[in-house]
């Protein structure tokens, strides 16, 4: 028998937390923030034009807006459609809060639809049941770093007239089918939070396949105000019209200056990423007490999140109970996420059936993953997740 879990009063794993995600900042990156803070544009500068062209080339589209985050990203996004009261917008609950809540700031009804239970990616199947003569858009949620299957979601809004979303704050360097993410849908969201592939500390950027709905972002990002300081600057005037009440969405010079450091080592965390997965599918490969969410053949993963399903019919205690123990082994894991539809506000103003998505909750559990993770790290979880599973065994 295993020994103990140091919940129990064993031994622990590890004498220090591993963090879930982590962000690798170096020393280009410092003195990448530096050079910004020596020169004369703090904000509002040439660096946030530089970092949009190199991320847009990076991603191959034609055109990107840098915002304060990706949350920002996702509302300015919903709101160039201009959604009326009645409009409807489906989405998936197994998705940071951030993806409902910016419809309900664009005075729009959000409708939840249900997951594929092996992927945790938004149901083709459900949302042809949900889609009604109010609904105006769709938003496929890359969930994990994996895309969501966009073959199925193009014939539903060629069918319905409907406009696609991606939420990709957790797949920037995958790709569906060999395009990259980021031109698979009308609109796509990213996101540069501490633990997503590259950082800003905040940020985000919004991708578009149609330069209407790019001018627009370039103005709500900026209070509605028709031109920057950069392009007043530039026709030597101070005169600028506000077409419309936008918001402060601007990404600081600062901040993109580290952007564009930390885009430049992409490929290298992407892949140590997707490293450390295989590392845990080939650990985990013979192992019953879990399993991880499916990896499908048509798209190339990201891996934001390693998610993994317990087997909690063969286990003696509660998800709860274990997500305490693998915490008091050292290896800090988490949730994601409890459902959207299961929030007191959604709760109590919306109706919701996703039976796999509360059937799928109640058994995931997110597993470290992040680019400074060494071998040791790695081997770490994989024994104290089979250590305390296995001692928990029925």
């Amino acid at each position: 028998m295993c020994a103990l879990p140091a919940i129990e009063g064993g031994v622990p794993q590890r004498d220090s937390m591993l963090r879930y995600g982590a962000p690798d900042v170096d020393g280009e990156d410092i003195r990448a923030v530096n050079e910004v803070l020596k020169s004369s544009w703090l904000t509002t500068g040439p660096k946030v034009s530089e970092f949009e062209e190199l991320f847009a080339a990076k991603v191959n589209v034609a055109d990107a807006i840098a915002v304060s985050s990706g949350t920002a990203a996702i509302h300015t996004a919903l709101a160039s459609l201009d959604l009326k009261k009645n409009d409807e917008v489906i989405l998936p609950s197994m998705t940071f809060l951030a993806t409902a809540n910016c419809v309900v700031h664009c005075g729009a009804k959000p409708v939840f639809a249900d997951i594929e239970p092996s992927t945790l990616l938004i149901s083709a199947e459900d949302i042809r049941k949900k889609i009604t003569k109010n609904t105006r858009a769709i938003i496929a949620v890359d969930f994990a770093g994996q895309p969501c299957s966009y073959d199925k979601l193009y014939k539903l809004i060629e069918e319905f007239g409907l406009i696609l979303i991606a939420d990709a704050c957790h797949s920037l360097g995958a790709s569906y089918k060999a395009k990259s993410v980021g031109g698979l849908a009308d609109l796509t969201a990213f996101s540069f939070h501490p633990v997503k592939h590259i950082t800003t500390a905040e940020g985000g950027m919004l991708t578009s396949l149609e330069r209407n709905s790019t001018k627009f972002a370039y103005q709500f990002r900026n209070h509605g105000i028709d031109l920057d300081a950069v392009s007043r600057n530039k026709q030597q005037t101070w005169s600028y019209d506000m077409q419309m009440p936008g918001f402060n969405y601007r990404l600081s010079d600062m901040q993109c200056a580290l952007g564009i450091s930390q885009l430049r080592k992409l490929d290298h965390f992407v892949s140590k990423r997707r490293k450390i997965a295989q590392y845990y599918f080939d650990a985990f490969g013979g192992f019953d007490l879990l399993k991880p969410l499916k990896k499908l053949p048509d798209r190339v993963h990201s891996y934001h999140l390693f998610v993994v399903q317990l087997n909690l019919h063969k286990l003696s205690a509660s998800r709860s109970h274990i997500f305490k123990a693998l915490l008091q082994e050292g290896i800090g894991v988490n949730v994601h996420y409890t459902p959207v539809h299961q929030q007191s506000f959604y709760q109590d103003n919306y109706e919701s059936k996703c039976i796999n998505t509360d059937d799928v909750y109640k058994r995931i559990l997110s597993l470290p993953i992040h680019p400074i993770m060494q071998v040791n790290d790695v081997t770490d979880v994989v024994q104290a997740v089979k250590k305390v599973l296995s001692y928990y065994a029925v």
